[in-house]
């Protein structure tokens, strides 16, 4: 009799990690969830209650799979977090989507299925596909599109990728909120804001200074080992470009990553890393 594959037999040993935000935000979910994975693998269930918990947990997975259960920036954080991991080979996780539908802008713009039960069942049959990766100097990773300028970000504020995030909102800061809902004036319609900014494609330039523009987009879901990058000039007109590495600099700016408001900076370079995260998808 022939040996048992390695790979097989931890193909269905789970590591299931449950974002406190979901299990705030959606229990039933997350229950059901937990009960179809439960029912098709081994299962693990690991319940952080901080960024600290959050990364150990994905540290001491050992050979078991890893399945999110949460929103787009529980997704982004355990990609950058795998992503930072560089004396091991690249490993695929699941996702199971949990929040509201504006949480989850980036899990249904991969494929990856909206609801517990067809995201627990693609968990357990579906398939990897390895996606391509932005990366900037910093190792901040881009899952979906990079954004500037960085427009509002639903339920972000700048830089709200840390603890702050697991923490439940204070009373003070609800009644603040509400107080500023019934007072405040509706603001008066804004003319769109135009940027200065310098835009190289691969050391070819794109746009510079001494030009108006209204957006930059960065993408790198094509699947093509390069991202694609469109400028939008404050005439209308646009400059398209696909390359490798992409720099944006100038006066200071700040840009939107999966739902993420960053900055802001004077100039921030993104690379891509071609095949560098695996998310598992429905097959065909």
């Amino acid at each position: 009799m022939s040996a048992p594959d390695p790979a097989a037999s931890t193909e269905r040993q789970l590591l299931v990690v449950i974002d406190p935000v979901a299990r705030r935000a959606d229990g039933e979910s997350v229950r059901i969830t937990k009960d179809v994975l439960s029912a098709g693998a081994h299962t693990k269930v690991c319940l952080p209650d901080g960024p600290e918990e959050f990364a150990r947990a994905l540290a001491r997975r050992g050979n078991r799979r890893l399945v999110v259960v949460g929103d787009d920036r529980a997704l982004l954080r355990a990609v950058t977090l795998l992503h930072r991991e560089r004396n091991r080979a690249r490993r695929a996780l699941s996702l199971v989507p949990v929040g509201p539908p504006s949480a989850l802008e980036v899990a249904r713009s991969l494929g990856v299925p909206v609801g517990a039960v067809a995201a627990a069942r693609s968990v357990l049959d579906g398939d990897v596909r390895w996606l391509d990766l932005l990366v900037d100097e910093s190792d901040g990773v881009v899952l979906g599109d990079l954004r500037i300028p960085a427009g509002p970000a639903t339920g972000a504020v700048p830089g709200q990728v840390g603890a702050d995030r697991f923490a439940p909102p204070s009373v003070w800061t609800t009644c603040r909120s509400l107080v500023r809902t019934l007072v405040r004036p509706a603001p008066p319609s804004a003319p769109a804001a135009v940027h200065r900014l310098r835009v190289e494609a691969d050391g070819a330039l794109l746009t510079d200074l001494d030009e108006l523009l209204s957006a930059v987009t960065v993408s790198s879901r094509s699947g093509a080992g390069k991202a694609e990058v469109a400028v939008v000039m404050s005439s209308g007109r646009q400059v398209m470009a696909e390359a490798l590495a992409v720099t944006v600099s100038g006066p200071d700016f700040r840009y939107r990553r999966d739902g993420v408001v960053t900055g802001p900076v004077r100039t921030r370079t993104w690379r891509v890393r071609a095949g560098a995260w695996g998310l598992t998808l429905p097959t065909g």
